[in-house]
């Protein structure tokens, strides 16, 4: 018989997120930007909170009609749910995604300073959009590192 656990790998912390539960992780994503509750997208969507919870956590996979409703919920398309892009996923226009130029000394900065300042953002958004910006600009600068060693 399992244990909690081992489903948790010693590790309770939420936030995380295994990169193999890519579904779950972009409908926490998604809830977390329009600052709604688990409580809340569960009530919108049809659900029990624990289900919501199961399907985050990718102890769960959610039906069809589920996906729909937490899509509708959160106002996203539901195919963006369906088939969350990995990192490896590319289409034809991203083939040059990686080989662009490398940003320039000071020009985080300037975006990072342009993100704090919009004023069509919350606070809490613009946080959530400076981590996401930073954290792809390092794994770019990571997959750089290790294609050129």
């Amino acid at each position: 018989m399992s244990h909690i656990s081992d489903l948790y790998d010693g590790s309770m912390n939420t936030r995380e997120e295994s990169s193999d539960n890519p579904v779950g992780e972009l409908i926490r994503q998604q809830r977390e930007l329009a600052e709604l509750s688990m409580r809340q997208v569960a009530a919108m969507a049809g659900i029990s909170n624990p289900y919501l919870s199961q399907i985050e956590h990718g102890l769960r996979a959610p039906s069809a009609d589920v996906l729909e409703g937490i899509a509708a919920t959160l106002g996203v398309s539901a195919d963006l749910l369906r088939r969350p892009r990995s990192d490896d996923d590319h289409s034809p226009a991203d083939k040059d995604d990686h080989e662009a130029e490398p940003q320039q000394p000071g020009e985080h900065a300037v975006i990072i300073a342009a993100i704090s300042a919009d004023p069509g953002l919350t606070a809490r958004q613009r946080r959530a959009l400076i981590e996401i910006y930073t954290a792809m600009t390092e794994a770019t600068a990571s997959r750089r590192y290790r294609r050129s060693s």
